[in-house]
C-alpha cells in the first residue's frame, strides 16, 4: 500500500473520480442520486502509527511504500510531517523526537510510536519496544506525559503499561447534540473523525420516523463496536439491540452509552450468527433471555461489516427486516450483498463518505426499504 500523497489543490478531482466510480459500479441498481460527504483536505486522520527509525545518532518516524525494486517489495519513507495525520499528531511527532532523542532509557530498542487523538487536542501515546520496559523506563515516560501533554502507554512483548489512561475522548456534533465517544488504545475507531460525524448524521437521518419523532418500532444493530452507531440513533426508535463479539468493544460500548445517558439500549456479546439463531429460537440461555427479544418489534437493521462484507446466509438473515442501513468500507463487496438484497428490497439513499482521501477506498451508506408487492399478488 502506498503512502497518501496530500495534494489539496487536487482534491476536489480525486472526490469527483470517486463519485463516478460509484456511480457507474452500481448503475444496475437504479440508486437514488449519490450524496457525496467530502473530508477535509488534510489534517483529518485521527490515529496513525509509525515505526521509529534509528540511523547513528539521528531518529526519524517511518513508513514504508510499496516498491517491487526492492527484495521485500517495499522502500522506507522519512515522515518529519503527515499532513495526513491531525495537527495533534503532526506537533507530537516533532515534540516525542526532540524529547527522547538524547535518552537511552526511552529510545533504546523503541521500534514503533502510535499516536491517537482527537479534535479536540487530546492525545495517546503508544510506545512499542523490543525489550523489557523496567522502573527506569516508567520513571521517565512519566516525565514524558508532562512534556507532551499526552497519556503514554508502555508496550513489549507480553507488557502493556498504562501510566494514566487507556483511552481519548472524542465529540462528534449530531443532529444539533453532541456525543461524546470513548475510544480505547489498540481498538478500532473510525479514522477520520469528520467523516465520522457525517456519517452518524446521514444515519440518524435516514432512519427518523415520519417528521423526524421517534418510531415506535425498535433497531437491531450487528458489528456495533464501541457503539459508534448505537448512541447516535438510539433516539430515533423505541428500543436497541446491539451485538458485538469484541469483549473490549463491548465494555466500550456500554461505557460510552452511560457516558451519553442512553438507557433505551441492551449490547449483547454474540456474533451475528449467534444473534440470528436467538431470533428464530434455535438459541437460548442467560445472554438471549436478557435481551428479551419477544418483547421488541424490530423494523431496522444496521449492519457495518469487515471488508469481506456479509455472507450469503447473513444476507438472508438481514432480508426478514423492513429497513436495512448498509454501512460499508468495500465497494466490491456490497455490490455482491446487493445482488442478493436487492431481490427484497429497494435502494431509497445511497451515499459516499470520503473516509480514506488521496486512497482508492471508498465508505458508503446505503438505505434498503422492503419492496411493495402490488396489489393482488
Amino acid at each position: 500500500m502506498s503512502v497518501p500523497v496530500v495534494n489539496p489543490d487536487q482534491y476536489s478531482a480525486q472526490l469527483e473520480a470517486k463519485r463516478q466510480r460509484i456511480i457507474d459500479q452500481f448503475a444496475r441498481f437504479r440508486a437514488p442520486t449519490l450524496e457525496v460527504f467530502a473530508s477535509p483536505a488534510s489534517h483529518y486522520r485521527m490515529r496513525c502509527e509509525f515505526r521509529l527509525w534509528h540511523e547513528g545518532d539521528d531518529l526519524f518516524h517511518a513508513m514504508f511504500d510499496a516498491d517491487p525494486s526492492t527484495r521485500d517489495g517495499k522502500k522506507t519513507v522519512r515522515m518529519d510531517q503527515y499532513p495526513v495525520a491531525s495537527r495533534r499528531i503532526n506537533a507530537l511527532m516533532t515534540q516525542l523526537l526532540d524529547a527522547i532523542r538524547d535518552s537511552h532509557v526511552l529510545r533504546h530498542r523503541l521500534f514503533q510510536v502510535e499516536y491517537l487523538t482527537t479534535r479536540q487536542g487530546e492525545a495517546l501515546v503508544t510506545l512499542v519496544y523490543h525489550r523489557k520496559l523496567d522502573d527506569a523506563w516508567e520513571q521517565a515516560a512519566r516525565a514524558l506525559e508532562k512534556t507532551l501533554d499526552a497519556a503514554i502507554i508502555g508496550r513489549s512483548r507480553k507488557q502493556r503499561l498504562v501510566l494514566t489512561r487507556e483511552s481519548v475522548t472524542e465529540h462528534l456534533n449530531v443532529a444539533g447534540r453532541v456525543f461524546s465517544y470513548q475510544q480505547v488504545e489498540n481498538s478500532f475507531t473510525q479514522p477520520n473523525a469528520d467523516i465520522a460525524e457525517s456519517m452518524l448524521n446521514w444515519a440518524r437521518e435516514v432512519t427518523q420516523g415520519e417528521e423526524g419523532q421517534r418510531r415506535e418500532t425498535d433497531l437491531v444493530e450487528l458489528y456495533c463496536g464501541n457503539g459508534n452507531f448505537t448512541i447516535a440513533l438510539a433516539d430515533n426508535f423505541r428500543r436497541v439491540v446491539a451485538t458485538e463479539i469484541s469483549r473490549t468493544s463491548v465494555a466500550s460500548a456500554q461505557h460510552n452509552l452511560a457516558l451519553n445517558g442512553i438507557d433505551n439500549v441492551h449490547v449483547a456479546r454474540m456474533s451475528s450468527e449467534e444473534f440470528a439463531q436467538a431470533l428464530s429460537g434455535e438459541k437460548t440461555g442467560r445472554r438471549v433471555s436478557d435481551m428479551q427479544l419477544e418483547t421488541h418489534d424490530f423494523s431496522t437493521v444496521l449492519v457495518d461489516p469487515p471488508r469481506a462484507g456479509l455472507d450469503a446466509q447473513s444476507c438472508e438473515q438481514i432480508a426478514r427486516f423492513d429497513d436495512i442501513v448498509y454501512i460499508s468500507c468495500n465497494p466490491d463487496t456490497l455490490e455482491t450483498n446487493l445482488e442478493q438484497l436487492g431481490r427484497t428490497h429497494e435502494i431509497h439513499r445511497f451515499a459516499l463518505f470520503d473516509q480514506f482521501p488521496y486512497t482508492h477506498h471508498c465508505e458508503c451508506g446505503v438505505l434498503l426499504k422492503r419492496r411493495q408487492m402490488p396489489s393482488g399478488v
